[in-house]
């Protein structure tokens, strides 16, 4: 099996050599880069599986950098970075990072998390071809797209999964643990509230009015579910 392809953006010199040695250790194929243009310029030639990305470069922000990469690949994004406040990792997951982590780190930890990220699947466990057709949205797990009305909805990679996992089944009621089990694809080590970003995200992307969501509803003291209320037909599998 060819080694798994990770990029690491940090513009401290002793940090991203001491984590290439370390993953490349592990058996990872690593590349580095030192600022935001010289990642986007190696993101291209490299395509890698995982990016271990800083937030405060020199150039072009971590943020940015994110956004840029997720609107091209669906590619893991591990934010490695000293801003420790509950605003920057909410963020970070807004804009599609898959994990966060704060310096000073542990390199066991980080190898531990890059290594959990990347036995993830992108699109939920499941038939792959399966396009779900509702009365409002069409989701379709190959192409990574949700249509409402026809109309594009441009959701990060997480937030399709969220999504695709709870339309497969609609009505079904998922608690936030079992979400985090079944999207995250491991023990997700923080706060279970992560969950309600995302979820709060795709609200945005979605709907109208936020506060009256037609699509994925929350079930009080337990978690979440998807509906489509104008019908209560199953998906149509293409």
């Amino acid at each position: 099996m060819n080694a798994a392809k990770i990029l690491v953006v940090d513009d401290e010199l002793s940090i991203r050599t001491l984590v290439r040695r370390y993953l490349e250790r592990e058996g990872y194929q690593v590349e580095i880069a030192e600022n935001g243009e010289a990642a986007l310029r190696m993101f291209d030639a490299l395509s890698p599986d995982l990016v271990v990305l800083d937030l405060m470069l020199p150039d072009i922000n971590g943020y940015e950098l994110c956004r840029r990469m997720q609107s091209r690949t669906s590619v893991y994004i591990l934010m490695l970075t000293a801003r420790s406040e509950e605003s920057d990792k909410i963020q970070g997951f807004a804009l599609g990072a898959d994990d966060y982590l704060t310096k000073p780190f542990s390199l066991k930890e980080l190898s531990a998390r890059v290594a959990a990220i990347l036995k993830r699947q992108r699109t939920v466990n499941g038939a792959e071809d399966e396009i779900l057709r509702y009365s409002r949205i069409h989701i379709d797990p190959v192409r990574r797209e949700v249509r409402i009305a026809g109309d594009l909805a441009e959701l990060t990679a997480l937030e399709f999964d969220l999504l695709y996992l709870l339309a497969r089944i609609p009505g079904r009621v998922w608690r936030r643990s079992d979400l985090i089990r079944e999207v995250w694809g491991y023990d997700y080590v923080g706060d279970e509230r992560v969950v309600d970003v995302h979820i709060g995200q795709i609200r945005k992307k979605l709907e109208n009015d936020t506060s009256e969501p037609l699509f994925v509803k929350t079930v009080r003291g337990v978690g979440y579910k998807f509906e489509d209320v104008i019908t209560a037909e199953a998906p149509i599998a293409m």
